[in-house]
């Protein structure tokens, strides 16, 4: 079964400073129809103005997720990390017992452009952490990168959820399939360009939500960037 969601059927929201599309139920858009797909609980695709960012604010027991697609972000924590990210860079936080950061675009004219993630972790109370991995284009050319797993593997960023998150760069003839054993779902997100996802057609900001597949299959690319995520079903 694959489910379309279309770009502009997500949640909008334009601050000024930041033109945010959420994907899934996110501060003052609700939909009950779109809260989490098992444990992928938010996607949020910002773009942050030249100077202009979130301050100090707190998070707890939730997976975050930074993918930045253009430009730069400068983040810090109370548990001492700073750092800035750039295009390539996948940052994980998990934010456990608790933890406060703040993000802010680098630049103070350029537009960051970046994807915010948020996935449910298997377990609460753990303590906060903080990791991140770069991952070249040449790494994502024509394949699944793994850039998020539980167990870290290939190199990919740890997240505490039951959720992997590959990306790839799709273009012409490139073609990436990854299997899905039987309970996995899967969910597709377009960050730019345009593909077919098991034959459907998509674009820049569109999704598909896959369950009850065996394999989820990227091609006909047109300078396609994809984030796709094998998920396990959320308990409780």
């Amino acid at each position: 079964m694959i489910e379309i969601r279309r770009s502009e059927e997500r949640g909008h929201a334009n601050h000024g400073w930041l033109d945010s599309y959420h994907s899934f139920s996110f501060a003052d858009y609700r939909d009950p129809r779109h809260v989490h797909f098992g444990p992928l609980r938010v996607i949020n695709e910002d773009r942050i103005a030249g100077g202009q960012g979130f301050g100090t604010h707190g998070h707890r027991d939730m997976e975050i997720v930074t993918y930045v697609l253009d430009g730069a972000l400068a983040h810090r924590d109370s548990m001492g990390n700073g750092s800035t990210i750039r295009p390539g860079d996948v940052q994980r936080m998990s934010a456990g017992t608790g933890v406060q950061h703040s993000e802010y675009n680098a630049s103070q004219q350029d537009e960051a452009h970046l994807l915010q993630i948020w996935v449910i972790p298997q377990r609460t109370g753990d303590l906060p952490s903080y990791e991140e991995k770069r991952f070249v284009d040449a790494d994502k050319r024509g394949r699944l990168r793994v850039v998020a797993s539980p167990d870290g593997h290939d190199g990919s960023v740890t997240i505490h959820a039951d959720a992997s998150i590959y990306a790839a760069l799709i273009d012409g003839a490139e073609q990436a399939t990854l299997t899905l054993p039987a309970g996995r779902l899967a969910y597709v997100h377009v960050a730019r360009g345009a593909l077919t996802v098991n034959g459907e057609a998509l674009h820049a900001g569109d999704a598909a939500k896959l369950s009850e597949v065996d394999s989820v299959t990227l091609e006909k690319g047109k300078d396609a960037e994809v984030l796709l995520f094998d998920l396990g079903p959320l308990n409780g």
